[in-house]
């Protein structure tokens, strides 16, 4: 089963955290059409936050098309949603992108620097139409 988690230092409102991760997972494939997310008061009760919080996440997710609601059943992924690229493409460039981050790490590169890496190349490829 699916399981949120919450960053509290993000900066990002708890909401739009449990949205964006709905969106990662389906993304890489690790969420497909048909399975059912926690229901509201499991969310409330793992991460100790407000049901309204939840549900406006619910909501933010059936306003995107990414899940439907079904009364008395729960919030499924929508069939609609899948993975755009196959899960051993992502599998393969998620090991590639750790063995980066690795040595990165060891060169001693903070997380600060290694986002500021990762932004500087993504927006230069962006810059030369390759992203």
């Amino acid at each position: 089963m699916f399981v949120f988690r919450l960053d509290t230092h993000s900066g990002v409102p708890p909401y739009l955290q449990l949205v964006q991760q709905v969106r990662q997972a389906v993304l890489l494939g690790f969420l497909q059409p048909g399975d059912r997310l926690p229901l509201i008061r499991e969310v409330v009760e793992d991460l100790a936050i407000n049901p309204n919080t939840v549900a406006k996440a619910y909501r933010q997710m059936e306003q995107e098309n990414l899940v439907t609601g079904r009364p008395g059943q729960g919030t499924f992924v929508d069939a609609q949603q899948s993975a755009a690229l196959p899960a051993s493409t992502y599998t393969s460039l998620r090991r590639g992108l750790e063995t980066w981050l690795r040595r990165a790490y060891a060169a001693g590169l903070d997380e600060q620097a290694v986002d500021a890496l990762l932004t500087s190349v993504h927006q230069h490829m962006k810059n030369e139409g390759v992203a």
